[in-house]
């Protein structure tokens, strides 16, 4: 489907060094901040306290929020299983046992509202946080290996498969380094979606290299850049369409989503707008780079004798 068609092929690939140059100094930004400023991890990775708090009503959530940080406490809240249910993530405090955050929290929430009640109440070592961390850090690499994997058996060169994960790395760093640089919370939400922007990524790259592949078949005098842009201008339409849908999910759930929602649809939104730059301006230059030859794809002279003779005798 396409709303609109674009005759003239955009020369994508002429500007593709100042492209190139511009990502290079993106990612070394976001890989500065990473390793100068770090993460701020939530209570997943660095431990703390769960609670559990049920209601006879429904939760006021920015109202248990207010309570607990004027009392000091920067805990995440959200409505856990119904309206009633509320989840409390507490960060571990230096010199205040975790049993004693438990119940100063209780205290205060029944006397917001006596009828509050604690169903449960459970303690996150850092030990466990470390844990995640590092699976965390192994399900990106596995993701890695399957997406080049994947590449290298559908187009039958590795040289695709590079192209596609150095353009899908160049996204998962870059929302790392927004998360670094402004300290937002990276959660295990946010981890999903990091994940998710990942498999989305290699997507858009996996049409415009079919459309590349495509191309070479039928663009036989075409230089290798002359391909690549007919390829990008060929399925722009389809891109727009495709990101604008998207985008608009992770919008709603990142203004009506809640806090739960809120940090995980921004790490959608930033990898929606650089996955359409990395796919165009990063994977399909690298192709260029990697010296992709047509006559991996197109049929050789030999064979297109052999077809036409067939074709004459018949």
């Amino acid at each position: 489907m396409e709303f609109f068609k674009i005759r003239q092929t955009i020369p994508f690939m002429r500007h593709a060094l100042v492209f190139n140059i511009i990502s290079l100094i993106t990612f070394l930004a976001a890989v500065f901040f990473l390793a100068t400023r770090g993460l701020h991890f939530s209570v997943e990775f660095t431990g703390g306290t769960l609670v559990e708090v049920s209601y006879q009503h429904a939760a006021e959530v920015d109202r248990i929020r207010d309570t607990l940080d004027k009392a000091g406490f920067k805990a995440e809240v959200q409505n856990f299983g119904s309206s009633r249910d509320v989840l409390i993530r507490l960060p571990v405090l230096k010199d205040v046992p975790n049993a004693e955050v438990s119940k100063k929290v209780a205290a205060l929430l029944q006397a917001d509202d006596k009828g509050a009640e604690v169903r449960r109440v459970e303690f996150v070592g850092p030990q466990v946080g470390g844990e995640l961390r590092e699976m965390g850090a192994v399900a990106l690499l596995i993701v890695a290996l399957g997406i080049v994997f994947y590449l290298w058996i559908r187009f039958v060169n590795w040289r695709f498969g590079l192209a596609a994960l150095i353009a899908n790395l160049h996204d998962v760093v870059i929302i790392l380094g927004f998360f670094a640089f402004f300290q937002w919370e990276f959660s295990l939400a946010v981890l999903a979606g990091v994940l998710a922007v990942l498999g989305y990524s290699v997507n858009e790259s996996v049409v415009v290299f079919d459309r590349v592949r495509e191309n070479f078949r039928k663009m036989r005098r075409a230089s290798v850049p002359e391909v690549i842009d007919a390829a990008i201008t060929g399925v722009i339409s389809r891109t727009i369409i495709t990101h604008l849908c998207t985008q608009a999910m992770a919008t709603t759930m990142f203004f009506f989503g809640g806090p739960a929602l809120h940090y995980f649809a921004l790490a959608l939104t930033i990898g929606i707008c650089f996955g359409i730059y990395s796919s165009v301006l990063v994977a399909s230059p690298l192709l260029v780079w990697l010296r992709v030859k047509r006559e991996w794809f197109a049929p050789s002279q030999k064979r297109k004798a052999r077809d036409e003779h067939e074709g004459a005798v018949v």
